[in-house]
């Protein structure tokens, strides 16, 4: 019994010396109020100097996708001249604009971080696990600047995609008009030969003729001749025809003059870059309303905490020495 008053005792003074010392902190700390406030108030000065010397990042965004029909109509009905029904749909060259779109951002933004003085220029997709829409986004030390900066590199890009497009388009008709042009003079040689053929079939039948001595038609449907029963045309009939055909201009196929008309086509093709467009926003480069940094507020808060608490322990510290003193000697 006697032990565990005495364990109680002892228990209830280790609380009060707690709570003593406890109130001896709070004690000192009011006492140096004065020191705490200043270290505050240098810590504030020196926040306020920073926040007026630091530079402003402020982060410009814009939402942007695969561009509309109408932007590649006149890219398209090229195509569709070039190639007829062997022509990409439209849906796959306007994926392929804007993958081409992408890249040449992508290769963009890391030049810029390169730079001596990088610039932060991004581009991601704006949904998880999915290509399209792209999120792209610029930081600048001011709001207006990285709003125009991005709008400026996304037209940038653009117009080096249109570019690209356009030359690769020009390589295609160029291609293109030199296969036509070929099959153009296969057909031509077809024809010719066609026609020394037919003149060299009816030279024969009058040799014939001559030599048989059938001089006069002595059939009187034409449409029946074949080649064994030409020369009964008669040799005047066969001379006759012979300076026809050799004056005849060449018979062609319509596939002839369907390659020419394709080839017309072509030749009148005009597609300029400013035509061609390879994406379409779904929102325009903002204007930021809030500034990524620095943080005012936070920075305020934080300089009250650190010069509070570099305060305080400047005041413990201090008078911790104080009373160490006496008891050293």
């Amino acid at each position: 019994m006697f032990v565990t008053v005495e364990n109680n005792n002892i228990a209830g003074r280790g609380g009060d010396s707690e709570q003593i010392d406890l109130i001896d902190l709070i004690v000192q700390l009011w006492r140096g109020k004065v020191t705490i406030i200043m270290f505050v108030i240098v810590a504030l000065a020196l926040a306020v100097g920073y926040l007026a010397v630091a530079k402003e990042k402020w982060t410009s965004t814009a939402i942007i996708t695969q561009p509309e029909v109408g932007q590649i109509a006149s890219y398209s009905n090229a195509m569709t001249t070039l190639y007829g029904e062997n022509a990409p749909g439209v849906a796959g060259m306007q994926q392929n604009l804007i993958n081409r779109f992408g890249s040449a951002f992508s290769a963009l933004a890391e030049t810029l971080d390169n730079q001596k003085e990088p610039e932060k220029l991004t581009i991601a997709p704006s949904v998880k696990g999915q290509p399209l829409p792209l999120l792209v986004s610029y930081v600048a030390d001011s709001a207006e600047g990285a709003q125009h900066k991005l709008s400026e590199y996304i037209q940038q890009v653009d117009e080096e995609v249109a570019k690209e497009v356009i030359a690769d388009l020009q390589d295609n008709i160029k291609l293109q008009t030199l296969n036509l042009q070929d099959s153009l003079k296969s057909q031509e040689v077809v024809a010719q030969e066609q026609k020394d053929l037919r003149i060299r079939q009816i030279r024969e039948a009058l040799r014939y003729a001559e030599q048989a001595g059938v001089n006069r038609p002595q059939i009187q449907q034409t449409q029946d001749v074949t080649q064994e029963s030409m020369l009964l045309l008669g040799s005047e009939a066969l001379k006759s025809m012979i300076e026809h055909e050799s004056t005849r201009p060449l018979v062609f196929s319509g596939s002839y003059y369907q390659t020419r008309q394709s080839l017309l086509d072509i030749a009148n093709l005009k597609v300029v870059p400013e035509t061609v467009h390879a994406y379409r926003y779904v929102m325009k480069p903002t204007l930021p309303i809030r500034r990524d940094s620095p943080k005012r507020a936070i920075t305020l808060v934080l300089a009250v905490l650190l010069g509070g608490m570099i305060g305080a322990g400047v005041v413990l510290g201090r008078n911790a020495l104080r009373n160490y003193r006496p008891k050293a000697q």
